[in-house]
């Protein structure tokens, strides 16, 4: 019998989705008499074999959502590319996995496109992105041949134009353009409001386009615009887009080049059950709003593909009952997924045993073990007693955790797997002591440093 079979449980008093709605809304996991698993395998013997904290990835889930937005792109008779934007997980493993897919990649430093062309994708299909690029960033990038660098600052142009012109090579370009768009998400994801740190402003879009073309070095070859992370709403990008359409009319009008419009990405996950776009809803208004201007189309979607693919695997240290809160402490903590703690985000939690799935429910407080109160990845989650050494997964975290993870409190980076059907694999291995303390030393007037001791620190105890 299936431990699923009691459809009377889920017995939560807040309107959180309970433990059924999350695994029904997550084809690639399974829960069987072995307990959670991801696509066929089981998370216990993930955990048995690589310890916890580990990120686990599932390269089904990866594929299936690259081809879902890839399908509805073409369905939609749009002649789009997707380059899948890297800040949301750098792990070699998986722009691997998209690359022969047929993605591109959006980069936004110089090490995420060492990264993806070490993956197989190739310079042309690179698209550099972001505010504050470096001289060396750019030469590098130029010389690599990337097919596009998408210019966020009048000021940005004219260093860009001194250093193609240095090096004999002409760089393509975007404009990225600020909409002004609110796209509803939160304020430390955002990136189209007026006040965002991010583009140019569209009144001036026009003006700097034609001054882009009169440079020497630069080929202008689109526009771009990127309004934010975590959209759940189809309006804003209908206001951004139409913009983007009428900018792009403006640049025909003045008989200048161009060739494709960059949209960015930003499509939302349903971390918490809410309702968000489906691809075909997201291509549709790609339709409506530029499909008639015979133009490229790029898109940049870096959570939406990765985000439901990824967990984080932690263990429970203990459990401790305080005055009037119950509190569920992990191995993992915000060094490992700080997206809790910095946007007060949502992530479902799955205890892996399915005895568990069974028990009574109350309210818990789930923390880390991280000197900070702010170290909390849930407040009054319904979830049973879990003791020592039971194991839980932290889900939905393929996107903005391992890649924004830290040593905070000297605590080495997690191990990351990636799992395919009935197989799994390290991915990365857990950080040890030594490789994160490497390239530390003393100054000269400190002296060498010292070796580390030959066995574990001790305190003599005293006899009496």
């Amino acid at each position: 019998m299936s431990p699923l079979d009691d459809p009377a449980r889920e017995a939560a008093a807040s309107a959180e989705p309970g433990f059924r709605a999350m695994l029904a809304a997550r084809p690639h996991l399974a829960l069987t008499e072995d307990g959670l698993a991801v696509e066929a395998v089981p998370l216990a013997r993930i955990a048995a074999a690589h310890g916890t904290p580990t990120w686990v990835y599932s390269a089904a889930a990866i594929t299936h959502r690259y081809r879902a937005l890839a399908d509805a792109l073409g369905e939609a008779g749009l002649e789009a590319r997707i380059h899948y934007a890297m800040k949301a997980n750098d792990a070699e493993a998986i722009v691997t996995l998209l690359a022969r897919q047929g993605a591109g990649a959006d980069v936004v430093s110089e090490g995420e496109r060492r990264i993806a062309r070490h993956a197989g994708i190739a310079a042309r299909d690179i698209v550099f992105s972001g505010v504050g690029k470096s001289e060396g960033e750019l030469r590098s990038a130029l010389a690599d041949q990337v097919g596009q660098i998408n210019v966020e600052s009048a000021e940005e142009l004219g260093m860009l134009s001194g250093i193609a012109s240095a090096m004999g090579v002409k760089a393509r370009i975007a404009l990225r353009i600020n909409p002004d768009v609110d796209a509803g998400t939160h304020a430390k994801i955002t990136t189209g409001l007026a006040e965002n740190k991010f583009g140019i402003p569209s009144a001036d879009a026009i003006a700097l386009y034609t001054h882009a073309a009169s440079l020497p070095g630069i080929v202008p070859v689109g526009l771009a615009m990127h309004i934010g992370s975590q959209v759940t709403s189809l309006a804003p990008y209908r206001a951004a887009y139409g913009l983007l359409a009428a900018l792009a009319g403006e640049v025909r009008a003045a008989g200048l080049p161009i060739t494709l419009l960059d949209c960015g990405g930003g499509l939302g996950i349903p971390y918490r059950g809410e309702e968000v776009p489906s691809p075909a809803a997201f291509a549709a208004v790609l339709k409506e709003t530029l499909g008639g201007l015979g133009l490229k189309i790029v898109i940049e979607p870096g959570r939406w593909i990765v985000g439901p693919a990824g967990i984080l695997l932690a263990r429970v240290v203990l459990q401790k009952q305080g005055e009037a809160r119950r509190f569920v402490i992990l191995d993992a903590a915000m060094n490992d997924l700080i997206r809790p703690s910095l946007y007060g985000a949502w992530h479902g939690i799955l205890p892996i045993t399915p005895a568990r799935w069974r028990a009574a429910l109350s309210p818990a407080d789930v923390v880390g073990p991280v000197c900070e109160s702010g170290d909390t990845f849930a407040t009054g989650r319904a979830l049973p007693d879990l003791g020592h050494g039971e194991i839980v997964a932290l889900l939905d975290a393929g996107a903005y955790g391992s890649v924004m993870s830290s040593t905070y409190n000297a605590r080495p980076l997690a191990a990351a797997v990636m799992v395919s059907g009935t197989v799994d694999a390290v991915i990365r291995d857990r950080q040890s002591f030594e490789a994160m303390r490497a390239g530390e030393r003393l100054p000269p007037w400190l002296g060498p440093l010292l070796p580390p001791p030959a066995g574990p620190l001790a305190v003599p105890v005293p006899r009496r």
